[in-house]
């Protein structure tokens, strides 16, 4: 058994008394990302048949994190999922996890600023 085996995991981001660190923005590329922005997916291969399905698909960041390992993830919900809401709650199934090698920023929308 290991220290993990008596921790609780709970969906607001912590594990027993530890939080997982979320960070304001992240830099990817010449681009400063920060939750509500919009990426482009792009994992990387050799992951499982969601990385198939989720390729080249738009998504906006609900959130970035970083673990206990110091690896940094986008969080995110796929624009044209209708359960996108149920990934904006933080529940299971309808958010995914990316690294920043797997994520390309999109352009902001006419009329918005960067």
């Amino acid at each position: 058994m290991n220290e993990w085996d008596e921790q609780v995991w709970n969906p607001d981001g912590t594990v027993g008394e530890e939080a997982i660190r979320q960070l304001e923005r992240v830099r990817v590329g010449a681009t400063d990302l920060k939750p509500g922005d919009r990426v482009r997916l792009w994992p990387r291969g050799g992951g499982d048949i969601l990385d198939l399905a989720l390729k080249g698909r738009d998504a906006t960041v609900e959130s970035i994190q970083q673990d206990y390992e110091d690896r940094i993830y986008v969080a995110v919900t796929v624009d044209d999922d209708p359960g996108a809401y149920l990934g904006k709650l933080r529940l299971p199934g309808h958010r995914f996890f990316f690294s920043l090698d797997e994520v390309v920023p999109l352009d902001p929308p006419a009329g918005e600023t960067p």
